[in-house]
Order: structure tokens, then C-alpha cells, then sequence
């Protein structure tokens, strides 16, 4: 239901997800990288980091590789593939709503060049622009009529962060008392 909920928010990446756990194999094996196709980047294969990237020329975002500890436990896996998965769809969303602005403030910026009767180029061949107060209107008619959609994505993002979040807390509460066991053990030992 959750994930229906998402999906009509623009946000594909939990059907990809949900089916690759249907499958029971593990997306990137313990000890790995997660491929990095397309990236540009990909760490040294003996770091044991987290490694963010340049940012992506369509969403703009800094994409991130994941370390896969080889003794990551169930619930360590759950939070990174929480994470990547929030940073699929926050890509997916932002790549989506540049593209949509772009093409948008372009044919905006044609058609009152048009009314105008001039061309999208000036006699020295410069691109032809439009004042502040024109483009305003464009910025105040983009963010109105996409209000449904930002709204859905904050929605989806508090919602995916704070999962992550939870699952963070847990995962520093095991460690926490995996730590104070071992501490136990080498002190009375």
C-alpha cells in the first residue's frame, strides 16, 4: 500500500527493490561495492567508506557508493538499502523535475520572445534572454502548478528519512550493547 502510495508520487525505485528482495539474493555481495555504472567514479577497492561522487548532471544530486561490510548483520543491511533506496528516489524525483523545468522555461522564454517579435537570438548571435519580473511569472507558474507533487515528495522524503533514522538508532543501539558485551568479556576475563 505504502509503496503504491510512492509510486504515484513520482517515485519508481520501490518496485525495482521489492523485487530484487522478492528474489532472496542479496543485491551486492558482503565485503563488495555495489556497481557504480555510469557514475564516473568508483573507489579504490580497499576502502571501507561510504564514497560520494561528483554530482549527477541531471538531479544535480551527489550520488553515493555504499560499503557493504563483509560482516554486515540483517539489520545493517535493512539501513544501507534504506539509504540507497531513498537515494534512488530522491535521484529519480530531482533528474525528473530538472528536466520538466528546463524544457518548461524554455518554451516559456520562446513564446514570449515570439509575442514579442524577436528571436532566440540576437543579431550577434548571443542567446536572447527575458528581464527579472518575466521570469519571475515563470518561476511563480512552475511552482504553482507543481505544489501537488513537491508536497508528495517532502511527504515520501520525512517519511523515508525517518525510517532511516529509526533504523539508525537501532543499528547504534547493537552496537552499543555488542560493545558493552565485549567489555564485559575482556574485563572479567
Amino acid at each position: 500500500m505504502a509503496a503504491t502510495r510512492v509510486l504515484r508520487g513520482g517515485c519508481y525505485c520501490h518496485r525495482r527493490l521489492l523485487s530484487s528482495a522478492s528474489s532472496g539474493r542479496p543485491t551486492v555481495e558482503r565485503g563488495e561495492r555495489q556497481e557504480s555504472p555510469g557514475l564516473g567514479f568508483s573507489p579504490p577497492a580497499h576502502s571501507r567508506n561510504d564514497w560520494i561522487g561528483p554530482p549527477d548532471k541531471h538531479s544535480n544530486l551527489r550520488p553515493v557508493i555504499f560499503y557493504v561490510p563483509p560482516e554486515e548483520s540483517a539489520l545493517e543491511r535493512r539501513l544501507r538499502e534504506a539509504r540507497q533506496e531513498a537515494q534512488a528516489c530522491d535521484q529519480h524525483f530531482w533528474a525528473r523535475h530538472n528536466r520538466a523545468f528546463s524544457q518548461e522555461k524554455e518554451e516559456f522564454i520562446f513564446s514570449r520572445l515570439k509575442a514579442k517579435g524577436l528571436e532566440m537570438r540576437d543579431e550577434t548571435g548571443q542567446k536572447a534572454t527575458l528581464n527579472a519580473e518575466e521570469m519571475a511569472d515563470f518561476y511563480k507558474d512552475f511552482l504553482s502548478k507543481n505544489f501537488r507533487k513537491h508536497m508528495q515528495y517532502n511527504r515520501d522524503w520525512y517519511k523515508r528519512n525517518f525510517t532511516i533514522t529509526f533504523l539508525m538508532g537501532q543499528v547504534a543501539l547493537v552496537r552499543a550493547l555488542r560493545w558493552l558485551r565485549w567489555k564485559k568479556r575482556s574485563v572479567g576475563g
